[in-house]
């Protein structure tokens, strides 16, 4: 069925309540929308600026929350060395300790992937 069919609005108290749509409208607007994990991030501009200057992010966020290294670590249940060693601009830290520092310093898992 390739006719335009307009939509349907189901009411109850004289308020919509439901509106019944055609299935390829449907999909267009699924289609169309931005997935949440790239909607929902929130950088503050010194994380982004720290970002910039070639901080890698757990560390923009340590310093953003003003955070020295040992208490981040102590934090996220980690060493102090384990926390440097994944500042550094080379890392590539594991899911799971991603987690724990999100955890630590109360922000997503998201906002630690570059």
């Amino acid at each position: 069925m390739n006719a335009h069919t307009d939509p349907q609005i189901i009411t109850q108290n004289g308020k919509p309540l439901f509106v019944v749509i055609p299935w390829n409208e449907y999909q267009e607007l699924i289609h169309k929308q931005i997935a949440p994990d790239e909607s929902d991030v929130w950088f503050p501009n010194e994380v982004v600026k720290s970002n910039v200057r070639g901080d890698n992010l757990i560390k923009a966020w340590r310093e953003y929350f003003k955070l020295t290294q040992a208490e981040l670590a102590t934090k996220a249940g980690m060493k102090q060395s384990a926390l440097a060693r994944l500042e550094s601009n080379n890392a590539s830290p594991r899911k799971a300790t991603l987690i724990k520092l999100a955890k630590a310093m109360e922000i997503s898992v998201e906002q630690l992937i570059d």
